[in-house]
């Protein structure tokens, strides 16, 4: 309320017509004794909220006493009217009073630090509108005894002093800090805990909490003018804690995926997996960016220009080679990922460049976040290189795998810094939670294609991926470790020379026969991905392949994509000669997902070219083939359609040449010389 408010202004408060004025009197009590107890979200802002817990403390023995004089008159309470409605205008500065209050102690500290001028403004306004209702308030009217009169107007007097002003050495050291680092200045282990104390951050616990809030502060875009300094700060509190608190003890965590997907959500320390269809089949990240490629699927928009760049024109999820490049994007599920993000609190990267230029304070802040990043990589990597305890070792290699989960520079900087071949001989420990940070460290740091290159040059690398992928201690291990063959072999040369190596075959098959369901389907995935290379498939079919994928048809969506690659590349006598299996890919062509369906009448074709005669009969003696067709016709994608109607026209061939040799119709489900296709 403005200084010139007058009493002309008080009837369009909500209050005016509404709540009695006993239950105001309540209202204005109950707030004012939480804001007597409210604390300072952090040690920078105390002389702030002070301040306004004693003017509220002297408030709250005000109303207390007129809720004294008011008992006698019960819940027929009646002020005269200007002290009801000055009463109603006090409760909405309190209101606003405790908004305030909620408001800071939601935010991270860091960021309260960069606002807290504003936050200052914003209490002294406050402060400024609730002298002024005081003043206005009709005291003789009430018939308030003369030391509660004096309260009123001590409250009144404490309302027009100035509100301490927050420590602004604090907030200029920070940001002075932030821009030595930017100029790859290391900041000492005493300056960074005096910094960390003076926020309020003093434990490891406490400062994983701000970095997690911090980020997703910086998803919500909530404060665009401090963005940079934002980003510059989750750096930096990333390297303060790796030097401050790494003798700590981990929080307990668990890994499926890259770790955006980290967690089972049990403890609470880590954010829950996505969902598969949330997540980039190039990157395994969750997608920014979603778009439709030309074939149907979904990519991160990052992710699959980045494949188009590097000179391929297929789909990196079917292999068929796409028609165009044109990318549409998929708003709709840019929207159900945003919905998810915003529930799980899991801040989403965006690709929407920021409408407001950044404050002229904070214009490298970004350049420090990565020289940050670049400092606690070679922190933690140099301190994995000594020799120290079992459980040292286990702390870094959390942190790193931390650290690898937030983006390509970390991921970059890590690996530039050796972790590979560190990491490599932790795969084969007997501690389990060492084991697996080690390979979900390995994976995530995959994920870029220079690192890539380090791990296969590592020595011993593939074959301790395999001793994981065998022996590994937990089913998430072995998980991870089939998702990071899976991301080696994005690279051709790696393909080959993965494929090559018996053991890496055996070991994939075998976690996609008897895997868990979330296994299999990395496992499936990597084998689809290896068989990509014809020479690999004769070894991949000799390792059962073909019999793990066709048992998992119905369970996971890649199975049927698995068989349609090992047909195409010289694996389809053998998946003919296996009991069941057209049956199992008819059944999957009605009743499978969209894509599944698509690959299961995309296997069938390749079966009844490569084939020939062998599996096309056994396509006709499937019962209802002919209606699976018909529906795939109808409501497929349009590769499906096309391979619905590939598979139509080997049918007719098939049969006419059937008949035409014995002279008889061919037995079938159907009349299948009636059946035409559009082509």
């Amino acid at each position: 309320m403005a200084s010139g408010a007058t009493s002309d202004a008080w009837p369009s408060s909500p209050y005016s017509s509404s709540a009695p004025d006993g239950e105001v009197l309540r209202s204005l009590h109950r707030l004012a004794r939480d804001l007597s107890a409210a604390e300072a979200p952090a040690p920078f802002l105390r002389a702030v909220f002070a301040a306004v817990a004693r003017r509220a403390r002297l408030l709250a023995a005000v109303f207390d006493d007129l809720l004294l004089c008011g008992a006698a008159a019960g819940p027929l309470l009646l002020l005269p009217r200007s002290a009801s409605l000055c009463l109603r205008e006090l409760l909405l500065v309190l209101q606003r009073f405790k908004a305030l209050v909620a408001d800071c102690a939601a935010r991270s500290r860091t960021r309260l630090l960069l606002q807290s001028d504003e936050v200052a403004a914003r209490a002294r306004e406050l402060q400024h509108d609730l002298a002024t209702l005081l003043d206005l308030l009709p005291v003789a009217d009430l018939g308030l005894a003369d030391d509660v009169s004096d309260l009123l107007a001590l409250a009144s007097r404490q309302c027009r002093r100035a509100v301490a002003a927050p420590e602004l050495e604090l907030k200029a050291g920070v940001l002075a800090l932030i821009q030595e680092v930017e100029r790859e200045i290391v900041p000492g282990r005493e300056r960074l805990e005096g910094v960390l104390e003076d926020v309020g951050i003093n434990d490891p616990a406490s400062c994983s909490d701000e970095i997690e809030t911090l980020e997703r502060e910086i998803g919500d875009r909530v404060a665009e003018r401090w963005t940079s300094s934002m980003i510059a700060l989750v750096g930096l509190l990333r390297y303060a804690k790796c030097v401050l608190f790494s003798a700590a003890t981990p929080r307990p965590v668990d890994s499926n995926k890259v770790d955006l997907d980290d967690g089972d959500g049990d403890d609470g320390a880590e954010p829950p997996s996505p969902p598969l269809d949330f997540r980039c089949p190039i990157s395994l990240e969750l997608m920014a960016d979603p778009v439709v490629a030309s074939s149907g699927q979904t990519y991160d928009r990052d992710s699959i220009t980045r494949w188009f760049g590097s000179g391929k024109s297929t789909c990196p999820k079917t292999g068929q080679v796409l028609p165009n490049l044109e990318l549409v994007p998929n708003k709709a599920l840019k929207n159900l990922i945003s919905r998810w993000c915003r529930e799980n609190g899991i801040p989403m990267e965006s690709s929407e460049s920021g409408k407001s230029e950044p404050a002229p304070v904070v214009v490298g802040a970004n350049k420090a976040a990565q020289k940050a990043a670049r400092m606690t990589a070679s922190f933690l990597v140099k301190k994995l290189s000594a020799s120290f305890s079992p459980e040292a070792t286990k702390r870094v290699v959390q942190e790193i795998r931390q650290l690898a989960k937030s983006g390509s520079d970390n991921r970059a900087f890590i690996g530039e810094a050796g972790a590979a071949g560190l990491l490599v001989p932790l795969l084969r420990s007997e501690d389990s939670a060492l084991q697996l940070n080690a390979v979900t460290a390995l994976l995530n740091l995959s994920i870029l294609e220079a690192n890539k290159k380090r791990i296969m040059h590592a020595e011993g690398a593939v074959d301790a991926l395999c001793h994981v992928m065998c022996s590994g201690a937990t089913w998430r291990a072995k998980e991870n470790a089939a998702a990071t063959v899976l991301s080696l072999a994005a690279v051709h040369a790696y393909r080959r020379r993965l494929g090559r190596n018996p053991r890496v075959v055996d070991s994939v098959v075998q976690l996609a026969r008897t895997g868990p369901a979330s296994t299999k389907k990395d496992a499936l995935a990597a084998l689809l991905c290896l068989s990509a290379e014809r020479e690999n498939v004769p070894r991949i079919v000799e390792a059962g392949a073909a019999e793990a994928a066709l048992s998992a048809i119905g369970d996971a969506e890649a199975a049927a994509a698995v068989l349609a690659s090992l047909a195409k590349r010289g694996g389809a006598e053998a998946i003919v000669a296996l009991d069941g299996a057209v049956a199992r890919l008819v059944a999957e062509m009605r009743r499978g997902t969209e894509w599944s369906r698509e690959c299961a009448a995309a296997a069938l074709v390749l079966l009844c070219r490569r084939a020939g005669a062998a599996a096309a009969s056994q396509v006709m003696a499937v019962p209802g083939v002919e209606w699976a067709i018909w529906e795939l016709l109808g409501t497929g994608t349009e590769r499906a359609r096309r391979k619905a109607a590939s598979l139509g026209r080997a049918c007719r061939r098939w049969a006419a040449a059937a008949n035409a040799e014995q002279g008889t119709e061919c037995p079938t489900s159907g009349d299948a010389s009636g059946l035409t296709v559009a082509s």
